[in-house]
């Protein structure tokens, strides 16, 4: 892991100082691992293999070390002075406005829908103003080049796929976001990583989430899962899609939002049992997911209903 950290120093990639930090930040991690047990030596244990193991694929670059590196250090202050959580439990680390969750096994994560979420409810309310434009300034330093643009990763082994992964309905959370702040506070910054989010969705897995049909193009959940055809996260990628071309007239995002609408219209009637919707082409959804897809889908509908978004 170190020699990794030297590699991308020597080339230029990063500077001398945040090589002394990610280094620094790395011993401290492992210097805790060893002076601690049980639940705590298992979380924390788990973060930092997650890294060593990105550092041992030749996945260290430049971009992705803020994410990777804060996620090793909140783990390290979590699990050597604070109560262990519950499973799933969401947290925070004020005054940070990101959202993490536990997932037991594998520490502390960034939970990126979760964040995005909560940004997309500051936006709502008309009076968080200060909260979004704080939440955003946060996210968009912790994005990862990808698939031609930039994404946020998840950092964590998660149901049979390795770190680092994106997701196609985190992503298209991540356009609403960025799209309706640029509107709200004209800042070119938010602009130009909306436009850059758009990466993963021309691009196939492992880097892109695009899947490309007879009808027109699924958006995956997972990077590391095309197979899997989640309609509730495909609807809300869609639905991102949307939102972002209507407020930014970009006629790249109305190609991806017409292809993701066409395989949408051809795909959801195969999730209605009659009486249900299936979660995925394997089972049925549970009762948060069904109304989750619910919910997803009245949202495409009522967008729609008023013609294409630009």
């Amino acid at each position: 892991m170190s020699g990794a950290l030297l590699s991308l120093k020597k080339s230029g990639a990063i500077t001398t100082a945040a090589y002394q930090q990610y280094l620094t930040a790395y011993t401290a991690a492992k210097r805790s691992l060893g002076r601690l047990s049980g639940t705590r030596k298992v979380e924390l244990g788990a973060v930092l293999t997650n890294v060593q193991a990105i550092a041992a694929a030749g996945e260290f670059i430049a971009s992705r070390l803020p994410a990777l590196f804060l996620t090793l250090e909140r783990n390290r202050t979590w699990w050597t002075t604070d109560p262990i959580p519950n499973g799933d439990e969401r947290l925070s680390f004020p005054p940070s406005k990101l959202v993490w969750e536990y997932y037991p096994g594998q520490g502390i994560e960034i939970q990126w829908l979760g964040t995005f979420g909560e940004a997309n409810g500051d936006y709502s309310s008309g009076q968080q103003n200060s909260n979004l434009r704080q939440l955003v300034n946060e996210v968009i330093p912790l994005a990862t080049k990808r698939a031609g643009g930039i994404a946020w990763e998840y950092m964590f082994r998660f149901d049979g796929g390795s770190p680092p992964w994106t997701s196609g309905l985190s992503q298209g959370t991540a356009l609403q976001v960025l799209s309706r702040a640029w509107s709200r506070f004209k800042e070119p910054a938010y602009l130009t990583a909306a436009q850059q989010a758009l990466g993963i969705f021309q691009t196939p897995p492992p880097a892109g989430v695009q899947v490309k049909t007879a009808a027109g193009t699924l958006y995956a959940e997972y990077t590391y899962a095309p197979s899997d055809k989640i309609l509730n996260g495909f609807v809300q990628a869609v639905v991102g899609l949307y939102d972002y071309t209507s407020i930014t007239k970009d006629p790249l995002g109305l190609k991806l939002f017409e292809a993701g609408d066409a395989e949408a219209r051809a795909e959801v009637p195969h999730y209605d049992t009659g009486t249900w919707s299936m979660y995925d082409q394997f089972g049925e959804s549970n009762l948060n997911y069904h109304e989750l897809l619910t919910e997803f889908l009245q949202h495409l509908c009522e967008r729609t209903r008023k013609g294409p978004p630009i």
